[in-house]
């Protein structure tokens, strides 16, 4: 049997670390921490946030809800309380189908490229 090298998952990521991941800023995670009991990262001893992938998944829904659907943040907080696992498996289909279509356009910008070259 021969030997497959384990890819190494990072356990604890900063809170700049999430902020770059979705392109904000790192108060706005600040502030739906206190918005949203269920976005509670562990802290550090000096109090440095620590976001597991699980909080990311919950951030990832959340900023799902409101940055891209548009919902209020009530609306939001309601939305995850009623369907929080249906609404997480719907937002991973959707980024899913949203990177195999970003693959198929530039697929297709490369076909066509070389095509004209023809």
């Amino acid at each position: 049997m021969p030997y497959k090298e384990h890819e190494i998952e990072k356990q604890y990521f900063t809170i700049g670390e999430v902020a770059a991941q979705f392109n904000v800023a790192p108060s706005l995670i600040r502030f739906w921490e206190t918005e949203f009991d269920e976005l509670r990262p562990r802290k550090s001893k000096k109090g440095n946030r620590l976001y597991t992938p699980q909080d990311i998944d919950t951030f990832r829904t959340i900023y799902h809800l409101v940055k891209e659907r548009g919902y209020t943040i009530p609306g939001a907080r309601d939305m995850l309380k009623q369907k929080g696992p249906q609404l997480k498996e719907k937002i991973d289909v959707i980024q899913s189908l949203e990177r195999m279509r970003g693959f198929l356009v530039s697929l297709k910008k490369e076909i066509d490229e070389r095509n004209k070259g023809q």
